[in-house]
């Protein structure tokens, strides 16, 4: 293994990296990791959560499926997976500064919640990768909705209801992808309010 990139990400902060093809980026940790792709040839050609599922006729990824682009592309394929807890999620979308202000209006910042949140967070993974993606121009209203790692959802099959849950790794998992194409790679590390956020390890390495 020669790394070409090793770092922890900070609670609530956003990095951003380039993986060229057949580079791979490792993803560790035991709450939820908000993870976009772009097509670093074509920034406008970026993750699609809808190509993915449509794609392989599945709802959770991994080992083996791959992250698909707006024009059908294969991007990113998962060739480690070491959650075994739960699922990841292609369903929701990322929080944000609007999010839980309008959650908070509406009271219901603990329907999804073991219990209350005692301090809402004054930004999200939305504003994470707004900044982390900033030198590379992408407008905030570009990034795509997230590939969420760990972040496993109960999702009624009757109804379609979404509903969160405090399922994580109980211990340290990585998510290990492999770059089909050159890609910049967005990573957040979620407040995760569900059971409170916690630093991410990165590695970007030529296998």
């Amino acid at each position: 293994m020669k790394i070409i990139r090793q770092e922890t990400i900070p609670n609530n902060t956003g990095r951003a990296y380039v993986v060229k093809k057949g580079e791979r980026i490792r993803v560790s940790g035991t709450t939820i990791v908000d993870f976009v792709a772009f097509n670093h040839a074509n920034l406008r050609d970026r993750f699609d959560q809808d190509r993915t599922k449509a794609s392989q006729d599945k709802l959770f990824l991994s080992k083996g499926d791959f992250l698909a682009s707006k024009a059908n592309r294969p991007m990113l394929r998962i060739v480690e997976d070491t959650y075994m807890e739960g699922t990841h999620d292609l369903e929701k979308g990322m929080c944000s500064t609007s999010s839980y202000q309008i959650k908070a209006k509406l009271g219901k910042l603990d329907q999804h919640q073991e219990g209350p949140i005692g301090e809402v967070p004054d930004h999200g993974c939305w504003e994470n990768l707004t900044e982390a993606l900033k030198p590379w121009g992408i407008a905030p209203e570009d990034i795509p909705n997230p590939f969420n790692i760990f972040m496993t959802m109960e999702i009624d099959g009757k109804t379609g209801k979404l509903a969160h849950t405090a399922i994580r790794p109980s211990k340290p998992a990585y998510v290990e992808l492999e770059a089909e194409i050159d890609c910049l790679i967005g990573i957040s590390a979620c407040p995760d309010t569900t059971v409170g956020g916690k630093p991410v390890d990165i590695i970007v390495y030529e296998n």
